[in-house]
């Protein structure tokens, strides 16, 4: 399949063609097994890349430094306490200035109209590292996931994600597995579920893939799916009583060996883009035990931990879909 991406910003599912995410999801597997090989070809060499990060990040950072390292390209990693981005610099000056001296740009942070104003004002691709709204490198790495742990193309996949999703990984996930034509399920409480407009976009896109899209309360929805999905409920910095709000409604769609067993498939798989609240072995899990005396939130140790939980392969996915992507619109 042709690339039809070269100088394309990577900003949100619904900005592709499913032959596009085809091709990337494509491309993902033979890079992935070119490195393992032995054999991958640096494409990317003499290529400067700009990654902003206004939110902190493990798997985001590390997975483009790796992939753009691995291709042959240098990368200069720009915090929020470390530049002038967004305090005495706008975003439109500031994507003027880096695409004067970069050929590809990174964001990570809190709204998407900061990425899409980066795209605006640059001559080079902008790629999104994860905003509020959407996490199109993330749901770009769980939908090769998915594909190569079944071997099955998307078309025939069934999963759901289960949780808020209203945000990021509930938009991605059911935009990115429309257009692999894949059967989704979104099982959250009806005041969790993606907008509108985002449900809108993807019904037009399954119209053409032939995805089924269910969006529903009803936990029996996890029948017949191969994979679990999930995602954090609560932020640090949130109100408690937001806390108390959101673990109350969404505590009934944790993850566990039942809701497991309730796909009916002896191979289901778990999946999280982490990280997790599956113990109190981090700050946050502890301050959540001792307000509200759970040890577990969104997914129980016991599944974290199982052979069914692909949650690292999953994470190291995230630079082989990372490299494609850099690769599709910059090489």
């Amino acid at each position: 399949m042709a690339n039809t991406l070269h100088g394309k910003d990577f900003l949100k599912e619904i900005d592709f063609t499913p032959a596009q995410w085809e091709y990337l999801i494509a491309l993902t597997r033979e890079l992935k097994m070119a490195r393992q090989a032995g054999i991958e070809e640096q494409r990317l060499r003499g290529k400067n890349i700009a990654l902003l990060f206004e939110k902190t990040s493990t798997r985001t950072r590390c997975a483009f430094e790796v992939a753009a390292h691995n291709q042959g390209a240098h990368t200069t990693v720009l915090t929020a306490d470390a530049s002038q981005f967004g305090h005495k610099e706008s975003t439109a000056d500031s994507a003027r200035v880096l695409a004067g001296m970069f050929d590809g740009i990174e964001f990570r942070g809190t709204r998407q109209s900061t990425v899409e104003t980066l795209a605006e004002h640059s001559k080079v691709p902008v790629w999104n590292g994860l905003t509020d709204d959407w996490h199109p490198t993330q749901s770009l790495c769980d939908m090769f996931t998915m594909s190569e742990a079944s071997e099955m193309p998307g078309s025939e996949i069934s999963f759901a994600y289960l949780g808020d999703a209203r945000f990021n990984m509930g938009n991605s996930l059911l935009v990115g597995g429309a257009l692999a034509g894949a059967d989704v399920r979104v099982i959250s409480p009806a005041e969790l579920l993606p907008d509108p407009t985002v449900i809108a976009h993807a019904q037009r896109i399954a119209a053409e893939t032939g995805a089924k899209l269910t969006l529903t309360e009803d936990l029996a929805a996890v029948e017949g799916c191969d994979f679990l999905h999930t995602d954090i409920w609560v932020s640090m910095g949130e109100p408690d009583e937001i806390w108390a709000e959101r673990i109350s409604l969404l505590k009934p769609y944790q993850v566990n060996a039942g809701l497991m067993r309730a796909t009916g498939k002896s191979n289901v798989k778990f999946m999280h883009c982490l990280p997790s609240f599956h113990n109190r072995e981090t700050a946050i899990g502890e301050k959540i035990f001792q307000k509200f005396g759970l040890g577990e939130l969104e997914v129980t140790d016991e599944v974290f931990e199982s052979e069914a939980s692909i949650v690292f392969t999953q994470a190291e996915n995230r630079m082989h879909s990372i490299k494609s992507i850099l690769v599709a619109t910059l090489a």
